[in-house]
């Protein structure tokens, strides 16, 4: 492989929009089916955590002190449900981990100009953003916009996480580096999103 992960390697879920998240220790036996989540830790190396997009928000974890890592699938759905926050702290329970500790990265997503929402994404955006509300969304010709990337990085400084790295891509800016389930109408694909300790450290 280009990335030099064997397939054997991987770890994936059944991503349902949710806020639950799963510790593993060892990649997925394919006789078995996903387990329902949309995040995934380990500290174990040599274990690839693998999970689709298509404008949802890919966050990529790494304590670089203890060696542990985390992969979150965020759309409004995980967002709004804290997925985020969630994550962080499992990472803390199990691994022992401290978010000032740990590097974040926002990965390719849906743009604030192309993601369009209605009052029923808008209004528990604004009950969980409270006083942030206006840097996540706003109104223009009467419509809302949500801003997934801002409203992840908030809710990762809320979780104690300094060090946040976004990659600024637009999934629906540009359809031919990405799949966007949006700016497509539901006729696409997905991308990978991957993350995994090497064995020698």
């Amino acid at each position: 492989m280009a990335i030099d992960r064997d397939v054997a390697s991987i770890y994936d879920v059944w991503q349902v929009h949710g806020s639950d998240v799963i510790a593993i220790d060892k990649p997925r036996d394919l006789s078995q089916d996903s387990i329902k989540a949309d995040a995934i830790i380990t500290n174990k190396p040599g274990i690839t955590l693998f999970m689709r997009f298509a404008d949802c928000v890919p966050i990529l974890l790494y304590d670089r002190e203890l060696r542990a890592v985390g992969i979150i699938h965020a759309g409004w759905q995980g967002t709004v449900a804290l997925i985020v926050q969630h994550t962080v702290d499992a990472m803390a329970r199990w691994y022992g981990s401290d978010p000032g500790n740990l590097i974040a990265g926002i990965g390719p997503s849906i743009g604030p100009d192309h993601y369009e929402v209605g009052e029923d994404v808008a209004k528990p955006a604004m009950e969980v953003f409270n006083s942030d509300a206006e840097l996540v969304l706003e109104k223009r010709n009467g419509c809302w916009y949500f801003d997934l990337w801002k409203a992840n990085e908030i809710l990762l400084r809320r979780s104690g996480v300094k060090n946040i790295e976004q990659s600024n891509e637009c999934t629906a800016c540009d359809t031919h580096l990405w799949y966007s389930h949006r700016a497509e109408k539901g006729q696409t694909g997905r991308f990978a999103g991957l993350i995994g300790l090497m064995d020698n450290g």
